[in-house]
Formats: C-alpha cells, sequence, structure tokens
C-alpha cells in the first residue's frame, strides 16, 4: 500500500492528514494501540513541518508519503523549510523544560515510533511502525 498527500502550509491541513492516517489503518486492519502511536506521531511531524519548517506560509508544500509493506508502516514528513537538528532540541522531560512550549513533538515521535531517520538537510522525518496489526 503506497499513499502521498501534498498540503499547503495550513495548520487547517491536518485534517487532511488525520483522514488519510484514519483510512489507511482502517484498510490495513491496524490495531487501536497503534492507530493512537501512528496518529499522533504523524500528527506531531505534520504540524512542526506546517509551524517550523514552512513558517506557516500557505505557498510551501508539505509531502507526506504513506507505505506499508512487510508489516511495517513508514511515514514520510518532508517539508521546504531550512532543515534543524533534531539532537539540539532540549529534553523536554527534564525539570527546567518541563513547563516549556516547544519540544514535545520531536521527543513523542522518537518515543512511539519503533525507528525514527532525518534527513540531513533536517527538512525530511521518516517514522517507522513495526508489528502493527498485531
Amino acid at each position: 500500500m503506497y499513499k502521498k498527500i501534498r498540503i499547503e502550509s495550513l495548520v487547517g491541513n491536518l485534517r487532511v492528514v488525520e483522514n488519510a492516517i484514519d483510512e489507511v489503518t482502517i484498510v490495513l486492519g491496524i490495531s487501536q494501540d497503534n492507530y493512537g502511536k501512528i496518529l499522533v506521531s504523524a500528527m506531531e511531524a505534520v504540524n512542526n513541518a506546517i509551524l517550523h519548517g514552512n513558517k506557516l506560509n500557505p505557498e510551501k508544500i508539505v509531502d507526506i508519503e504513506i507505505s506499508y509493506k512487510s508489516d511495517q508502516l513508514n511515514i514520510t514528513v518532508t517539508d521546504e523549510g531550512q532543515g534543524f537538528r533534531p539532537e539540539t532540541v532540549p529534553d523536554p522531560t527534564i525539570p527546567e523544560n518541563i513547563e516549556a512550549l516547544n519540544g514535545r513533538g520531536v521527543y513523542l515521535m522518537a518515543h512511539l515510533a519503533d525507528k525514527i531517520e532525518y534527513s540531513e538537510k533536517g527538512n525530511s522525518v521518516t517514522m517507522t511502525f513495526k508489528n502493527i496489526l498485531s
């Protein structure tokens, strides 16, 4: 299974992504526990792409690719921004960052996905979810 979505960098377009995740999880028969992990991770990645990558510029596009093969779901989110270094995002779980407004999305994605990889430029992330049908 393969699905590609292109959206303008508008927060309202998160609904398009949510609908696509819903559709894919229903078609594949993904368990409810795995659905939650996939949805939260995908929404965080797309939200980061819209807000931080493309800076809410509706002329810039976010590409989302969803592929499933051999009980492994991959979601890749790519924006047109300058990119970033994920290792520079402060850990939101340490006391001095508990009340910080930013940084939780990268943390959540890394902890909910089985594997996460960023492009060298830092404007694309691929999240892998394994054994999602069980």
